[in-house]
């Protein structure tokens, strides 16, 4: 990855959206973190709390991060942690994936993005009937409208990050904010 001027590196998103036909909720985030791309699967940072939100919100257990113990006590590998986050998303009728297709960035700062290509948001609108757009932040939701909103045809609810940054959400809060902004397992 060539480092260009200030500390940018221009970084492909480097791995696909979750959804199948099936999916009729899809939530964006804004563009993956250096923790999200070592790991090649969404919100990677075991202190990101998506994947609590999203499991209370679907009504099921909170799927394991890599390490984390299973049932027979071993502890996921981090195969085993894409695979039970996948199967939770599908069977609750979401589809995930970022608004960015590539950009310039410092790190993981969303402040800093810039030079953006955006998502071929139709492939997931061309195979999926999404009937809802959430954007995981106001980063996703500002990219979103700019750039991907006419292509869908759709308004996105934004909601609240899930960043450990954003500091001023409890999970507690993050949770019923999120829970009372659709219909979730459709």
């Amino acid at each position: 990855m060539p480092v260009s001027d200030e500390g940018y590196q221009h970084i492909e998103h480097g791995f696909e959206p979750v959804f199948d036909r099936r999916s009729r909720v899809l939530v964006l985030g804004s563009f993956p973190s250096v923790l999200s791309r070592a790991n090649t699967f969404y919100y990677g940072n075991p202190q990101n709390r998506f994947w609590r939100v999203m499991a209370a919100c679907l009504g099921v257990p909170v799927p394991p991060n890599e390490g984390d113990a299973l049932a027979s006590g071993e502890p996921a590998t981090l195969d085993a942690s894409v695979a039970a986050k996948r199967a939770m998303l599908l069977n609750g009728g979401v589809a995930l994936w970022d608004v960015i297709e590539s950009c310039d960035i410092k790190g993981s700062s969303d402040a800093s993005i810039r030079n953006v290509v955006p998502a071929r948001i139709e492939l997931i609108t061309s195979n999926a009937s999404i009937e809802q757009v959430i954007c995981n932040g106001g980063t996703a939701g500002r990219l979103y409208k700019r750039y991907l909103q006419e292509r869908t045809g759709l308004p996105a609810v934004v909601l609240p990050s899930t960043s450990p940054a954003n500091a001023a959400w409890r999970l507690e809060r993050l949770v019923e904010r999120w829970g009372s902004a659709t219909t979730w397992a459709l």
